[in-house]
């Protein structure tokens, strides 16, 4: 008999051994789990069911699960955990820039995939409640909506961004993190601080996503990585939003 209060995944993954491994253990572990084996139907089941949390495979039939992610966005606000077999930076990184919470490297660790779920769940519920309209992680309950340093603005509200009045389109995760550093501008913040404000996780040392979602932050800000003049990075400590003096 299922516990009616168990967190409900959905699982979507084509390799029928990896989903029984994953569906059984996380069962163990008092989850209602689901699975889903084809792309192509995996944004109809995501919908219609509207789980705690998804479990995204990239290499799906049908449709790949950048797709899916990309395309169910809109209409879902939970978190969404993908699985690659992709090791390269840029590829795990496209996960998150269009719209996924965490990724996991394949083969999947049991131990860990647990630690990760539990952790997008704690960071799912904490949000909610802080910002019911559905805006991003903070650590602090009095935050104004709109901040602004120099001439950047940030509007928490309508999660839009815009430089000397001009608007700047970026990610949900580019967002969540550019919102981080304006609500603390002139602090350094380290890598831990930034991937458990944004992630609900703690850095493990190896991870370069903030590194790379920094970097395309200054891209899309016009800022000179060579010599930032909005985020620096501030050497064996982490990076900072400059105020002006």
């Amino acid at each position: 008999m299922q516990d009616q209060d168990a967190k409900h995944i959905l699982l979507i993954e084509d390799d029928p051994k990896l989903s029984k491994l994953v569906r059984e253990y996380l069962e163990i572990n008092g989850f209602t789990v689901s699975v889903e084996m084809q792309g192509d139907r995996a944004e109809e089941r995501i919908l219609e069911e509207n789980p705690d949390l998804v479990i995204l495979d990239i290499m799906l039939p049908g449709k790949d699960g950048r797709s899916i992610c990309r395309d169910v966005r809109p209409h879902f606000d939970g978190p969404i955990l993908m699985l690659t077999a992709l090791v390269e930076d840029a590829d795990q990184i496209v996960g998150l820039e269009i719209g996924a919470d965490d990724y996991l490297s394949k083969p999947v660790k049991p131990r860990l995939l647990l630690s990760r779920i539990n952790a997008l769940l704690r960071r799912t519920v904490r949000l909610r409640e802080m910002y019911p309209e559905g805006s991003p992680a903070q650590e602090k309950d009095e935050t104004p909506l709109r901040i602004a340093v120099n001439s950047l603005v940030v509007d928490a509200g309508n999660r839009t961004v815009a430089i000397d009045e001009e608007s700047i389109p970026l990610s949900t995760a580019e967002f969540d993190l550019l919102l981080f550093l304006a609500q603390h501008p002139g602090e350094v913040l380290s890598r831990n601080r930034l991937y458990r404000a944004t992630r609900g996780i703690d850095y493990d040392g190896v991870d370069r996503s903030i590194d790379l979602r920094i970097a395309r932050l200054r891209r899309k800000l016009g800022d000179d990585a060579r010599c930032p003049r909005l985020i620096k990075s501030i050497h064996g400590e982490g990076y900072l939003l400059v105020m002006d003096s």
